[in-house]
């Protein structure tokens, strides 16, 4: 984790000054900016602090605390109390056993929190990357769309020109229009989504959303990526973050379970300088020394007390929910994950069927350009109409591929999360991008 956010701030700093000048942005940019403004990674962090206090909160009460205080007062008569000019106390925690179930409890908190924000910084890395990932492909997509919506006015025009020449049909025209304008439509859905995308990304690294843009060749190869879950993470920090929360619970609960029939010893100290002008001498003899110092211990042996009893059964109650909780959220995690890695080879499988298709497309278009240029073989000639339609057959089996492709990387990112390599990803791609930079233009 430490070695990562180094080389993500490294690889920040590097591509910085470039950022006001040409509004762009490289992935492994994005990816630290993200994890340096994200509010969520912020708050984690501060509950990890939290909860490093709270368990130096439970080591304190064997810490003796100090204290200075004063009981001067006027006595008339026989005197009650020994008035003082001001005394210091000292006290202390020598033995409780549930003292001990809770150092462990919060002990386990802090490992629970540092889980938290372990999967918190996950989150936002999965977010920026896809986010990213996803800015880029919009930008493609919508080239091929303008390609593609451009063939469809083309193609509507050349209906209306046969149409006047009494060689088509009103219907032909007004489907080629529909076709057009759902084309024209899909282009502004991919505008609006890279708009959505170009701001979501902006509020994730704190720069300006107006004319960001991704810089393609920064974004890192998945191609022989693993995806082999690490054996010391199988299971995601999220979930790692609730068996340590229940186990927080359960050390709690066998603290409050131990507040009965267990002694606890305490330590006490206290220095007293009595006054001298108060009439303790008219009823005490030797009333002569001021200096006052008791030093004791103080045992206590809880016997009976329901309401303790009442609160250990319902902190174990607590204890179990918990756990039970944090089982039912592991086996939904290895399900979605074991159903994420069948999505990736069907996906793989599709992007080829999706390329094939666009290859095919491709070559129907050379067809059409060498029958306009030379005829068609079947002695039927073939018109511009066609060749349009098999132009916008092939941007539309292109955007197919892109859309697949797309899905295929988001896939595979969300799976690196899920085995617990997405950051030996990341680690991968950094110094992939140093080496790179670093040589000779």
């Amino acid at each position: 984790m430490t070695r990562l956010r180094c080389l993500l701030t490294v690889a920040s700093l590097g591509a910085a000054a470039a950022l006001p000048a040409a509004a762009q942005i490289s992935f492994t940019t994005a990816i630290d900016l993200a994890l340096k403004n994200n509010p969520r990674v912020l708050g984690a962090q501060a509950e990890v602090e939290k909860a490093k206090f709270e368990l130096k909160q439970t080591k304190d009460v064997y810490i003796p605390t100090l204290s200075v205080g004063s009981g001067i007062g006027y006595t008339y008569g026989f005197p009650f109390g020994a008035p003082s000019l001001f005394n210091i106390t000292s006290q202390s925690l020598i033995f409780d056993q549930s003292q001990a179930n809770y150092i462990r409890s919060a002990r386990a908190g802090l490992e629970a929190a540092n889980h938290h924000l372990g999967d918190v910084r996950q989150q936002v890395m999965e977010d920026a990357a896809i986010t990213y990932i996803t800015l880029d492909a919009d930008s493609e997509r919508i080239k091929a769309a303008v390609e593609e919506s451009n063939d469809a006015a083309e193609l509507t025009k050349i209906v209306q020109q046969r149409l006047d020449a009494g060689q088509d049909t009103p219907v032909e025209l007004t489907r080629s229009k529909l076709t057009a304008a759902n084309l024209r439509l899909r282009q502004i859905q991919l505008e609006d989504d890279a708009g959505n995308q170009r701001e979501h990304l902006a509020r994730l690294t704190g720069l300006p959303s107006d004319n960001l843009r991704t810089e393609h060749e920064t974004i890192p190869s998945l191609t022989g990526a693993n995806f082999t879950p690490v054996k010391d993470t199988a299971l995601p920090e999220s979930i790692r973050a609730a068996y340590s929360a229940a186990e927080s619970k359960l050390q709690a609960a066998f603290g409050d379970d131990r507040k009965l029939y267990r002694p606890q010893i305490g330590l006490g100290v206290q220095y007293s300088r009595l006054a001298s002008f108060n009439n303790y001498k008219n009823y005490y003899n030797n009333f002569d020394n001021y200096n006052n110092v008791q030093i004791g211990l103080q045992f206590n042996l809880p016997l009976f007390d329901r309401s303790k009893r009442d609160k250990a059964h319902e902190s174990l109650a607590e204890a179990q929910r918990s756990r039970y909780e944090a089982d039912a959220a592991r086996n939904q995690f290895l399900e979605g994950r074991f159903k994420m890695s069948q999505a990736v080879r069907e996906l793989e499988a599709k992007l080829e069927v999706a390329q094939l298709e666009r290859e095919l497309a491709s070559n129907q278009i050379d067809v059409v350009r060498i029958q306009l240029r030379d005829g068609s073989p079947n002695g039927q000639p073939v018109t511009p109409k066609e060749e349009q339609n098999a132009r916008i057959q092939e941007r539309a089996r292109y955007l197919d591929f892109l859309d697949t492709d797309f899905q295929l990387h988001q896939t595979e990112i969300n799976l690196l999360r899920a085995n617990g390599q997405l950051e030996n990803w990341l680690h991968a791609a950094i110094q992939s991008e140093g080496i790179s930079a670093s040589k000779p233009q």
